[in-house]
């Protein structure tokens, strides 16, 4: 194919596969609706009927009615069941033609697919996407559905709404083989994060719903569903430990290779680079913190978040807002 056919295939399989992950959030989200309903933790009393000796018997349907009010044990329903397992494959689906728009627009543009905003973007959101269904069936993470499906289906909107720029040349400074290690060696991290920062956010609100489900107040049998706090907590930390690693490489030793080269220095301060090291800041303060201070559950929940919410401003804010050696955003 020529390179107009393959920029406009992929153009229509970038908003293609957009709409097909918004179906997957609304089957999530379906499944989290059906859920919403407060379980009652003790089953209903049977009713008797007393004999005329003054006996007293089941009433004709007792059983019955006592099994039906009574929660399954971990609190799923069938129609939960099955939208989650419409979602999931919803997802697949999407991230098929997720992944052809972004090798056609590589392949029109001639170069890797990540030299814009728009780029970046439906590249980024892609490795989510990687990250998460590596992760779903080793980890069963489709707890996360919801979140992820609603976080890459507004990055793609957003890049096909906001930041979309036809397929060019790229920059001079930008012609490298370390686009290709630093960038990429970026985006899986920032899906890892992204992740982490997901099941954080659901950490919470679980471990607030246990604490209120010991106080009597019984939790949605949405959250039933979910794993337990210390379960989630420990995805999140694991996830966290792939990540930092990543970024690390991408932020502390690709990056300063290629700026050296391009820029004929390692280090210069410039916005993208002061964020980057925030963001490592804050996770590494995140991982230090567990390891060595015992930090679980709350606290180092919120501390995850914060470096979430870096990253983002570190991801859009910077490329937006700030100018610098990094101001690669095409718009």
């Amino acid at each position: 194919m020529n390179p107009a056919t393959l920029a406009s295939l992929s153009n229509l399989l970038i908003p293609t596969a957009t709409i097909i992950y918004a179906l997957a959030m609304l089957a999530h989200t379906a499944e989290w609706a059906v859920g919403l309903r407060v379980v009652k933790k003790e089953a209903a009393e049977p009713k008797v009927l007393v004999a005329s000796d003054g006996a007293e018997v089941p009433a004709q349907g007792a059983e019955v009615a006592q099994s039906a009010e009574a929660p399954d044990e971990d609190g799923s329903s069938l129609r939960g069941e099955q939208a989650s397992r419409i979602g999931v494959l919803l997802t697949v689906l999407a991230f098929v033609f997720h992944l052809g728009g972004v090798l056609t627009r590589g392949l029109a543009a001639g170069r890797v697919p990540w030299g814009n905003m728009y780029e970046f973007s439906i590249t980024a959101s892609l490795a989510v996407a990687i990250v998460y269904l590596a992760l779903l069936k080793r980890q069963r993470l489709q707890w996360l559905g919801l979140g992820v499906t609603f976080v890459i289906t507004a990055a793609l909107g957003i890049a096909v709404l906001a930041f979309y720029v036809p397929a060019g040349e790229l920059l001079p400074a930008l012609h490298s083989y370390w686009l290709v290690i630093h960038v990429s060696a970026a985006a899986i991290a920032g899906g890892g994060f992204t992740l982490g920062g997901l099941a954080s956010i659901l950490y919470l609100i679980k471990s607030r719903a246990e604490a209120r489900d010991l106080d009597g107040k019984p939790m949605p049998a949405a959250l039933r569903r979910v794993p337990s706090a210390g379960r989630i907590d420990a995805v999140a930390y694991k996830v966290h430990a792939f990540s930092l690693p990543v970024w690390t490489f991408a932020v502390l030793v690709a990056g300063p290779i290629w700026a050296y080269y391009a820029w004929g220095r390692a280090w210069g301060w410039d916005p993208k680079e002061v964020w980057s090291l925030i963001t490592w800041v804050v996770y590494a303060a995140y991982l230090h913190a567990r390891a060595t201070a015992g930090w679980r559950g709350r606290r180092a929940a919120w501390v995850a978040i914060a470096g979430w919410c870096v990253f983002l401003f570190n991801f859009v804010g910077v490329n937006l807002l700030l100018s610098g050696f990094h101001a690669y955003s095409g718009l």
